[in-house]
């Protein structure tokens, strides 16, 4: 679960989305987590949108159906570490292991789905980002937080999410504890940005 300080200022890396117009990436982090990661599954198929789906390591070796469920319809994944660990202090050598070890867990349920990203625990990147590079994986950081790892309720949580800028990465949870606010503010969040001329991306 992400806890402890967290702004703008800890991305040291943001993966820009194609383009600058007014598109967003929805990110999820921490999961996959029945039932919230179902649920949201849910709701993105019912409104066609894309996201990153970031895995914990041992979630996703507890939930290999959900991580097929994710990749079989349609989102990108992205290596959250394996579990949770803050990694600022580790040497290159213990998060090599850490990341290659959550790679093993994701492609145990889906071999030859890509992982193209690598996201740190707590936006914490210390030595992780050449590693992650080369293992074939890119930073993926973020534009807007909403804190939604302490619940505050879905009606504050959509207050929050309408501070989407046009490209931006918005970074939301579906484990770690209970995300069903979070699922109930991308619910209403969704076609209210689709009626005021947004369109939802990954990034390229």
């Amino acid at each position: 679960m992400s806890t402890g300080p967290l702004s703008r200022g800890d991305v040291l890396e943001v993966v820009p989305s194609p383009a600058p117009a007014r598109t967003v990436v929805l990110t999820f982090d921490d999961g996959p987590n029945p039932p919230d990661t179902p649920a949201l599954l849910d709701v993105l198929a019912r409104e066609d949108v894309r996201a990153v789906f970031c895995l914990v390591g041992e979630q996703a070796q507890a939930h290999p159906d959900l991580v097929r469920r994710i990749v079989r319809e349609g989102h990108v994944l992205g290596n959250h570490s394996f579990h949770h660990d803050d990694l600022e202090e580790w040497e290159p050598d213990a998060v090599r292991g850490d990341l290659e070890r959550t790679l093993a867990a994701i492609r145990a349920a889906v071999p030859d789905a890509p992982v193209p990203f690598f996201r740190a625990p707590f936006g914490h990147w210390g030595r992780a980002i050449p590693v992650a590079g080369e293992l074939g994986m890119r930073p993926l950081g973020w534009q807007l937080a909403v804190w939604d790892w302490e619940p505050p309720g879905v009606e504050e949580l959509v207050r929050r999410l309408s501070g989407v800028v046009p490209g931006g990465i918005v970074l939301l949870h579906d484990g770690g504890g209970d995300r069903s606010q979070t699922v109930e503010a991308v619910a209403r969040l969704v076609p209210r940005l689709r009626a005021e001329g947004w369109t939802f991306t990954v990034p390229a």
